[in-house]
């Protein structure tokens, strides 16, 4: 289909903030949520966008993440704000493992001045970003390294991370379903990433709006494995009640 002028700026936004909810859309766009739920049914059966309960998301493989330098612009601003709000809660003196992604790489980059910091990763971009603050011990999991985003991953860096039990496990994450389990696309990230849930007594999920209703093939965890997730707008329905049912901490970056 060709979309009309009112769904062509639909796309556009619906492209820009990752999913909207059918309330933001007509309210954005000064028309009826009726008319809204009309083009949304009209653009998902042309496979230009794709539904889910009560809102709209840019259509995504569920076994192929986005590329690297892409993920790296995307919701570039949103990511440092969250990055910010990390940053100002961490300890100086704690013991930290981060995971794989570009917004827990925006977090590295905020945390350049903390002091007494003990960091073990499995990404070597945070590892090269931290390893300019002096007061910071970086320590890097061995392993295979993915040359498209430089992460390490295999059985070497689950074994590796199982060697330890830090103060906050900092995970990022492709996708979180209106189910309330998190899901990636990498099998082998995943395992890494559950070695740091499991050897962490916090564990922080650092995830932007775009993350809400977004599918991913590999089950990660579930919500209630999580103590706080930082993001940078209020979560679409249903995902607030899912949250407090599971007793995570929710916390909106600031603007």
């Amino acid at each position: 289909m060709i979309p009309n002028p009112r769904q062509a700026l639909l796309i556009e936004e619906v492209r820009n903030r990752g999913a909207v909810s059918v309330e933001a859309l007509a309210e954005q766009f000064g028309v009826t949520l009726q008319t809204v739920r009309r083009d949304v049914k009209q653009l998902a059966a042309s496979g230009l966008l794709a539904r889910f309960h009560g809102g709209v998301r840019v259509p995504t493989s569920t076994t192929e993440n986005i590329a690297y330098r892409q993920r790296q612009q995307l919701n570039e601003h949103s990511k440092q704000r969250i990055a910010r709000a990390i940053a100002a809660v961490v300890p100086e003196g704690c013991s930290l493992i981060i995971n794989i992604g570009t917004t827990t790489e925006a977090v590295a980059r905020e945390l350049v001045n903390h002091k007494g910091l003990r960091v073990i990763t499995n990404n070597l971009n945070v590892a090269a970003i931290l390893s300019d603050n002096p007061a910071c011990e970086v320590i890097v999991a061995g392993g295979v390294v993915r040359s498209r985003d430089r992460g390490i991953v295999g059985e070497a860096t689950v074994d590796f991370i199982s060697q330890f039990k830090v103060d906050i496990g900092l995970i990022g994450i492709s996708g979180i379903e209106d189910d309330g389990t998190l899901r990636d696309f990498d099998y082998r990230e995943v395992k890494v990433a559950r070695a740091i849930i499991e050897h962490s007594r916090q564990v922080w999920l650092a995830a932007d709006h775009s993350k809400f209703n977004r599918p991913a093939m590999v089950k990660l965890a579930r919500l209630d494995e999580v103590d706080v997730l930082f993001t940078d707008q209020a979560p679409p329905e249903p995902f607030p009640a899912l949250l407090a049912e599971a007793g995570v901490q929710c916390e909106v970056a600031p603007p």
